[in-house]
């Protein structure tokens, strides 16, 4: 069954007054248990700032701070295992009411073979 990947960036959430985050937080998280309930939760969660981001490089080097080439962060996500994009829109339309801010809809691709193979055993 497909999995799809359910975001928003940094920033979306800009809009929202301080005292209104416990219960978007509220809303966010009966979502997700709805999700959980329904058994298409695979995982997610926030994200922190930018600025605690770092960057492994191809040589294995560890560098602070976001790839400066990036201009949008991912805020916070949600993977869902649903039978069809229609499905995940219906996830993603809850959680955009739930977080207060649009979300975007993006399917995986397919494991190569060997994963899904040693995935099956496990």
């Amino acid at each position: 069954m497909p999995q799809y990947l359910i975001s928003f960036n940094d920033g979306a959430m800009g809009h929202i007054p301080e005292a209104d985050f416990p219960a978007v937080g509220k809303a966010a998280a009966a979502a997700v248990l709805e999700a959980i309930d329904a058994g298409v939760f695979i995982f997610g969660g926030g994200l922190l700032e930018p600025p605690s981001t770092t960057i492994a490089a191809t040589d294995g080097r560890i560098t602070a701070g976001p790839n400066p080439a990036h201009r949008d962060f991912i805020g916070g996500f949600t993977i869902v295992e649903v039978p069809d994009r229609e499905a995940a829109h219906r996830w993603a339309a809850k959680i955009a009411a739930a977080c207060r801010c649009a979300q975007d809809v993006r399917e995986f691709m397919p494991l190569p073979p060997a994963v899904a193979a040693r995935l099956s055993k496990a």
